[in-house]
């Protein structure tokens, strides 16, 4: 973990050049959260008893026992991965393909290191005014050292100046570095999205 000087970080829009590198940012960032969702929901007692039910069941029509047991685990890691990617609260890097640039912040560090972005999506409905924290993300050589806690602070700040009340967000219950980061921010848990009873992605809420 780098040890920064406060003063040498910067917040500010992105720049039409680090479209690329925050892309790529986005895309590290999501892939380990996704892998990581996947082991978890696997390895759920419920999931690991389906997926023996089924094993043991495609041992009578196939021939060969590697394919039984293999097969429903491969077709279930192909689900788990289009489900997620279509998500609208986990997938930030295919809704950053949809919204290109607007509302997205990058944080820079000692004047042109980049290290994390974020970005205010509006919730069109619902009163108090909220707005949605998305694709927060913070570089791996960086991650722990206030990079996010900064670029969650900035990101209040701005809610608060467009009139906004409340900010929301959604995160995996596998994170649990973005987890702490939250809830010690003054973030509380509000709702969530469930697979097989188990809570995956976890809504957090803050009232401005």
């Amino acid at each position: 973990m780098p040890t920064l000087d406060p003063g040498q970080l910067a917040i500010r829009e992105m720049q039409e050049d680090e479209e690329q590198m925050i892309l790529e940012l986005l895309k590290d960032g999501f892939k380990d959260t996704e892998n990581r969702l996947i082991l978890y929901v696997l390895t759920r007692p419920l999931a690991l008893l389906l997926l023996a039910v089924v094993s043991s069941g495609l041992r009578f029509l196939l021939n060969s026992f590697v394919a039984a047991l293999l097969g429903p685990v491969l077709l279930c890691l192909l689900a788990l991965k289009l489900l997620l990617r279509r998500s609208p609260d986990l997938g930030g890097l295919w809704a950053y393909y949809r919204s290109g640039r607007r509302g997205l912040w990058v944080a820079v560090y000692d004047g042109d290191d980049v290290c994390g972005c974020v970005a205010l999506e509006p919730r069109l409905q619902g009163v108090p005014r909220t707005a949605e924290l998305r694709r927060l993300a913070v570089s791996r050589w960086y991650r722990r050292s206030g990079v996010g806690r900064r670029l969650l602070a900035f990101l209040e700040a701005q809610a608060r100046a467009q009139g906004y009340e409340r900010v929301v967000l959604y995160t995996a219950v596998v994170a649990k570095a973005a987890v702490s980061l939250f809830e010690s921010s003054g973030y509380r848990p509000t709702g969530g999205r469930s697979w097989l009873g188990y809570i995956i992605l976890q809504e957090f809420s803050k009232e401005l």
